[in-house]
């Protein structure tokens, strides 16, 4: 059972909070909201991981106050709601389930927070995972001459790991390994996954398939696909992106990465011979794939068995018949280890927490 205050104390922030710093909030209290509260604990309204990743996507400035991309429409519950009725309310009070209620009393003033983990035992995510994890790491050389890139440790244990690790505390228990370079490394250190509390099993790759063509050798399912590079550091919450792709409605969700881009120079906009307008040293924003997707078992039907094919790839396909794929921008930590100086960098980062 919780503790209730110390549960408020964590998650009630002033309307003032800016978005910024409300983050860091956020991911210390680890319920994936924030109630935002007046000085009486008068509740305005709900901030959530979704709201932040929608203002990443509208290039919201993160100095604005967290009210102002907070959910107002607010569920809650009054005193004296059962636990049957609370659950019942987070089923049905929207469009969507919903996995946090807040309770007030007469006075709209916050008393209690309730999620949906405190009414219903923990159950495993509806929800199989995929680890690209074949290729050579030629970037990484001489370090990957005897030992594939994903099993090179981070601190005390291989990368790999950490992921299989971060896989299982959120709730997934199936999870794929394809496979290529020195694969015996790998099976040798995961077996069946029975150590690491899950069950593995491995795609072999017979030649290089890129990172998405292991998805064409898997076995047929009902259960949505996460895919994740085998060489990235994050801890990304799934359940939530999984929450966020069912709630959009989603063919695929694509974790991204803001990326800022400082041009050195002046740039010229033209419409034909003509100058329409000079910026000087803009700065250019993308979206860059950050190697996690979550996909309906449909698309697999898209990656041809046995041939190579890239993630870009089967994105446009989908994105050319139509389909709903999305963008999940991600804020939590995250390191593709791409080469040395990224291989440092996750050594610093886990020796320092």
């Amino acid at each position: 059972m919780y503790e209730i205050e110390g549960r408020l104390k964590k998650t009630i922030i002033s309307p003032a909070t800016t978005i910024q710093d409300a983050v860091p909030v956020l991911n210390d209290a680890g319920l994936g909201v924030l109630l935002i509260c007046d000085g009486d604990r008068k509740l305005l309204a709900l901030m959530t991981d979704g709201d932040i990743r929608r203002a990443i996507i509208n290039r919201v400035s993160f100095d604005k106050p967290c009210i102002d991309i907070a959910n107002k429409k607010l569920l809650f519950a009054k005193k004296g709601l059962s636990e049957m009725q609370a659950l019942h309310l987070m089923d049905t009070g929207k469009s969507f389930p919903v996995n946090h209620l807040p309770v007030v009393d007469e006075e709209n003033r916050v008393i209690d927070l309730i999620l949906r983990k405190d009414l219903i035992s923990e159950e495993s995510l509806n929800l199989r995972a995929m680890i690209m994890a074949g290729g050579k790491g030629t970037r990484l050389r001489p370090l990957t001459e005897d030992m594939p890139k994903p099993m090179l440790p981070v601190g005390v244990s291989p990368l790999l790991e950490k992921t299989v690790e971060n896989l299982r505390h959120s709730g997934i228990q199936q999870i794929n390994i394809a496979t290529h370079y020195l694969k015996e490394k790998i099976k040798e250190h995961f077996g069946d996954g029975e150590e690491f509390g899950v069950s593995i099993q491995y795609v072999e790759e017979t030649k290089p398939l890129g990172t998405a063509g292991a998805l064409g050798l898997i076995d047929s399912s009902t259960e949505p696909i996460l895919v994740i590079n085998g060489d990235i550091v994050t801890n990304v919450d799934f359940s939530a992106m999984l929450g966020f792709h069912r709630k959009h409605n989603a063919d695929m969700t694509v974790a991204t990465r803001g990326y800022d881009f400082k041009m050195p120079f002046g740039v010229v906009d033209t419409d034909g011979m003509k100058i329409s307008s000079v910026r000087e040293k803009p700065e250019i924003h993308h979206f860059i794939l950050a190697g996690i997707y979550l996909l309906n078992p449909a698309v697999c039907s898209y990656v041809p068995a046995g041939e190579p094919h890239d993630m870009p790839d089967l994105i446009q396909r989908l994105v050319n018949d139509g389909k709903n794929v999305i963008n999940f921008p991600i804020y939590e930590y995250w390191l593709d280890i791409g080469g040395f100086e990224d291989y440092r960098r996750a050594q610093d980062d886990f020796n320092d927490g």
